[in-house]
């Protein structure tokens, strides 16, 4: 999980660089594939309930689940890149957020920041003793108090084998409920964060989910490892891409 972890890690690198104004969506697709082959792994996206593609990537009001295709990146485009790498059997899953170009605004680049930070707000209870909820409450207390929504309709996940294993880890709720978090589980804790309201919407492909009043989304997601102390990030991209 380690190797697949740095394998999608560095495929998130890679698209945020090329996340720039002139860039297709398609074009960071086909870059991302090319690249997890390249490491000898699968992109773990593609074909995953008939998903279409290798890399989900959403633009500005898309949460989540956005298609590569022919969109030119343009500048100031806040562009969500969400990425899988299955390595000898095993999953690595990871996303974040970038802005393209030069563009200066101040709430895309306070909603990016925030939901990152929310991330590691989260996982600093992602130690055993604790219990799944106390993740998603810490992200949703951070998250609000800056002024943004937690998307409600999807959660992070268990990670392992496969993409998604139980248990979920909702990115809101009340402290102390839900599995106890124990050594050894790996889990992928992935805040998404919309500049105005939580609902959202999917449109007619069936895939891509958008806020429903329009506004910015953001997503940032690691795969990590429970320890007996700090949890262990496993999509560190290696130094290389």
């Amino acid at each position: 999980m380690r190797q697949a972890g740095r394998i999608a890690a560095a495929a998130r690198a890679l698209a945020g660089k090329m996340a720039v104004p002139g860039a297709t969506t398609q074009e960071i697709d086909k870059a991302v594939e090319s690249f997890i082959r390249s490491k000898h792994a699968y992109p773990t996206f593609l074909g995953y309930n008939d998903y279409p593609a290798s890399v989900c990537v959403s633009v500005n009001e898309v949460v989540i689940h956005g298609i590569p295709g022919k969109y030119v990146i343009k500048d100031g485009d806040i562009v969500s890149i969400d990425v899988g790498a299955t390595y000898d059997g095993f999953v690595g899953d990871c996303a974040a957020t970038f802005i393209a170009g030069n563009a200066k605004n101040d709430e895309a680049r306070k909603l990016l920041s925030v939901t990152r930070q929310s991330f590691y707000e989260g996982i600093k209870y992602a130690r055993p003793g604790y219990r799944i909820s106390d993740i998603g409450h810490a992200v949703q207390e951070y998250v609000e108090v800056n002024g943004f929504s937690v998307i409600r309709d999807y959660v992070g996940h268990g990670v392992g084998a496969v993409m998604h294993e139980e248990p979920e880890i909702p990115n809101y709720g009340i402290a102390g409920h839900g599995a106890r978090i124990v050594r050894g589980m790996t889990l992928a804790v992935e805040p998404m964060v919309a500049a105005g309201d939580w609902p959202v919407r999917t449109l007619r492909d069936g895939w891509t989910v958008v806020t429903k009043d329009g506004s910015m989304a953001a997503h940032y997601e690691n795969s990590i490892l429970v320890t007996d102390g700090e949890p262990e990030i496993l999509t560190v991209p290696e130094p290389e891409v």
